[in-house]
């Protein structure tokens, strides 16, 4: 079994905007009060980016292994979520996505019956998907800084 260890890390400064730091990459979430052409993606939607960009990753792949011949491919994902959960309001709903709709439009000559196969495979070795879909055992840990004593 081959495995691969992702790792990110995520600060905020007070109340400043989050940035998590993926390789070399600055990710941006959500607002910017000081610089606002430095705004980012909110939480929900960067999920939902990287479903879409784990979908193409993937389709490209399963495309290739089944030679199909992709001119392009567009995702759109969009994603229910009651809020009264995430504001505090005592509720029974869960705070995630209640349901997440994905329309996939690959640009091909492949047969209809093709493109449905190539799908099905693609949903099948998606990654994010997987994650969506299957619990995941996370474990959380505080820690705390204390200052130092004389």
């Amino acid at each position: 079994m081959s495995q691969k260890t992702v790792q990110v890390i995520g600060y905020a400064d007070g109340a400043n905007q989050f940035i998590v730091k993926a390789r070399n990459l600055k990710i941006r979430i959500s607002k910017n009060n000081q610089i606002p052409e430095l705004e980012g993606a909110s939480p929900l939607e960067y999920i939902l980016a990287g479903y879409a960009g784990c979908i193409s990753a993937v389709g490209q792949l399963v495309a290739k292994e089944q030679g199909i011949v992709l001119k392009s491919l567009q995702i759109e994902l969009a994603a229910t979520l009651n809020l009264d959960k995430y504001q505090g309001k005592h509720s029974d709903s869960r705070a995630g996505f209640e349901n997440i709709e994905i329309v996939v439009k690959p640009t091909s000559d492949a047969p209809l019956d093709d493109l449905r196969n190539w799908l099905i495979a693609v949903e099948n070795r998606c990654p994010v998907q997987d994650n969506l879909l299957n619990p995941t055992p996370i474990s959380v840990v505080l820690y705390k800084e204390y200052p130092a004593t004389a």
